[in-house]
């Protein structure tokens, strides 16, 4: 990628489709399994948060979030090292995704998208996030990453 200065090869394609409100996140893959991303949106507007969960780092534990929609049509790549996730804001969004490792099930993780240590702002209220069952189980920032 020339922006980056890495050279990256994506081997899987995902894309999503949901409705407005749904939540999907914060997902990572853990060790050999690690993904890097290449997100953008083809339909609809979401706000793409990030959090850096490598330990070595001097950005660990902070997050960053970007508007991604239909109308600028940015991309975000997400390094290997930062868990994922991203809200609905639109009535419809479609959201694509680029990985450059398979998905593992065995290597998945996550972090709860209310933690009270990152204190993320997903832009919505509370009553009217839709978030899956196995997103609702995922451990906070702490237990995640130790």
């Amino acid at each position: 990628m020339k922006t980056t200065g890495l050279k990256v090869d994506f081997v899987q394609d995902n894309q999503s489709v949901s409705s407005k409100g749904v939540l999907r996140g914060l997902h990572f893959q853990n060790g050999e399994m690690a993904q890097a991303k290449l997100v953008r949106v083809v339909k609809g507007k979401v706000l793409d948060i990030v959090v850096d969960i490598r330990k070595d780092s001097e950005t660990f534990g902070k997050s960053f979030s970007i508007i991604l929609d239909d109308v600028e049509h940015l991309q975000l790549f997400v390094p290997r090292g930062f868990a994922h996730g991203f809200i609905t804001l639109s009535e419809q969004s479609i959201f694509s995704y680029k990985c450059d490792n398979y998905y593992d099930k065995t290597s998945e993780s996550g972090i709860i998208y209310n933690d009270a240590t990152l204190a993320l702002d997903w832009h919505l209220p509370k009553e009217e996030l839709i978030i899956s069952a196995k997103d609702l189980e995922l451990p906070g920032f702490e237990e995640a990453i130790s």
